[in-house]
């Protein structure tokens, strides 16, 4: 096992420890609980067969060859079909008419519509 020094600031430290508290451990045993949570999903390990890894890969490059391909017109019926969602609500008119018009530059009148 490996030990580590560090230094928090105050605040950080007053918070972790009130948390600690309120879960009934110690203030080492909090800290090391949410370093596992935070890295856990990173360590995830599936096991696949070999004939799973080609059939992976073998679809991603052919989907590969068609990046790019695309016309317009099947640009604009995928783009119907998706889901519309609210936008975050750092994301005013302002920002999004400013990328519609780095994409305009960009790309051209074809891409005004998108």
């Amino acid at each position: 096992m490996v030990q580590l020094m560090f230094e928090l600031p105050d605040t950080l430290h007053d918070q972790l420890e009130g948390l600690a508290e309120r879960e009934g451990v110690q203030l080492p045993q909090y800290i090391l609980y949410i370093l596992t949570h935070q890295v856990r999903p990173v360590y995830t390990v599936q096991i696949m067969s070999e004939e799973a890894v080609a059939e992976q890969e073998a679809a991603y490059l052919a989907l590969r060859q068609e990046w790019g391909k695309a016309s317009l017109t099947q640009v604009e019926e995928i783009l119907a079909k998706r889901e519309v969602v609210e936008p975050e609500p750092e994301l005013t008119p302002e920002l999004i008419e400013r990328v519609r018009q780095r994409i305009k530059e960009k790309h051209g009148k074809e891409a005004s519509t998108l």
